[in-house]
């Protein structure tokens, strides 16, 4: 059996009659003789009207009746797909995450998918049904339902695909393909034909919002052949693959930026052991991702350590610092909400040296301050100020993206 795996974001199913074009185009791919499973986001700006509702009532509503809230979004949008498909004489079936049987640990908001059963999509698939599956959501060993977190309906879908060994998972976006950058902050970014699971989650992970990183690490683990297309175009996309031996002269493949972050420093830690432990392990126990970590040389044991979160979580970073100083005695912190990270990916940087300084360099000369600066085998990440963000991205795309 082939079985392809199609996902379709909020934008694509927005309203109506995007919905009858979206069906129009699974049953295309349907007489091509493969088998089917469709995985939805809710309808565009339905997740937020839900959100709206709740805080209208409460500050701070529970993640547990948020998760059963925003959960609906999904189901009105399986059910209206499945409605069309039978319109045009189709037999199809939408399924909620309990009735797949897509399990996940208990961490309402951001919960991880655990496992996947593929019983019932077979029997369905091997009745010749048309699956259409919600997005962003799973369900916990009490029953509860939980989401995803921002992007789920992508981990969503390629978590299917790997449970259900499909040929491939289709990504439908409002965009044609994953870009050398932003288009709309570089007129001439290019269209990728390949890039690697590698740089994708790179990219991913670091502010690129064509895919959710943790999709790209469903996709890297169990080799799931992964093509990003357009919801509106019949034009090939963009496949991200394991090796991309397709384009191995180009140094940088992306270069992203990220608004949405803070800088945390705290000064004046006393330098003994198992103190960054403790900051670190809270933040990690609230799922709170750090992308950047500096920690100052020690003078007169004590020390700074700088680090990044998404801004959205600056109050919980802030109780975690509060609760912890009379244990750990650090003199103060200082929390920036005017940062950004900008970064350039790519695997031609194993091979190739004075890439670093070569960016420092054009930074430099652009008058851009580096902040703190991070790397790895594939990745340069810098600081700066977000005013000076957009340039970043514009100068550097020129300089290394032919």
């Amino acid at each position: 059996m082939d079985i392809i795996v199609q996902k379709y974001g909020g934008t694509s199913v927005g309203n109506i009659e995007k919905i009858k074009n979206v069906a129009d185009k699974i049953i295309k791919t349907k007489n091509t003789g493969k088998s089917l499973i469709v995985v939805l986001s809710a309808m565009s700006g339905e997740t937020n009207r839900l959100l709206g509702l709740a805080h209208q009532i409460s500050k701070h509503p529970s993640d547990r009746e948020m998760d059963m809230l925003v959960s609906t979004g999904e189901q009105v949008s399986t059910s209206l797909l499945a409605i069309a498909l039978h319109e045009k004489g189709y037999g199809a079936i939408s399924l909620n995450a309990h009735q797949v049987g897509i399990y996940t640990d208990k961490a309402f908001t951001k919960a991880r998918i655990t496992e996947i059963k593929s019983d019932k999509l077979i029997k369905h698939l091997n009745d010749d049904k048309i699956i259409i599956v919600t997005g962003f959501q799973g369900v916990d060993t009490e029953g509860n339902i939980t989401t995803l977190g921002r992007g789920g309906s992508d981990t969503s879908a390629v978590a299917v695909a790997a449970a259900i060994k499909a040929e491939k998972c289709e990504i439908y976006t409002d965009v044609d393909g994953v870009y050398t950058t932003d288009p709309r902050i570089v007129k001439n970014a290019k269209k990728l034909k390949y890039i690697t699971y590698d740089e994708m989650l790179e990219l991913a992970s670091l502010g690129a919002k064509v895919l959710m990183n943790r999709s790209v690490e469903f996709a890297k683990k169990f080799k799931v052949k992964l093509e990003v297309k357009s919801s509106y175009e019949d034009i090939e996309g963009t496949l991200i693959v394991e090796d991309n031996t397709k384009m191995e002269n180009v140094v940088i493949s992306g270069i992203t930026q990220k608004k949405d972050e803070a800088k945390v420093t705290i000064h004046k830690v006393p330098d003994n052991t198992g103190v960054a432990s403790k900051i670190f392990k809270q933040i990690g126990d609230k799922n709170i991702n750090v992308n950047v970590i500096v920690q100052t040389s020690s003078v007169n044991d004590v020390t700074d350590i700088s680090f990044t979160i998404p801004r959205i979580n600056i109050e919980d970073v802030k109780n975690i610092l509060e609760n912890l100083k009379s244990d750990i005695k650090y003199k103060n912190y200082y929390i920036a909400d005017d940062i950004s990270i900008v970064s350039m990916v790519g695997i031609g940087m194993k091979s190739h040296a004075g890439i670093a300084s070569s960016a420092f360099d054009i930074l430099a000369k652009n008058e851009i301050n580096i902040d703190m600066i991070s790397t790895s085998e594939i990745k340069i990440s810098v600081i700066v100020k977000e005013k000076d963000s957009e340039k970043s991205v514009q100068v550097l795309h020129e300089y290394f993206i032919k």
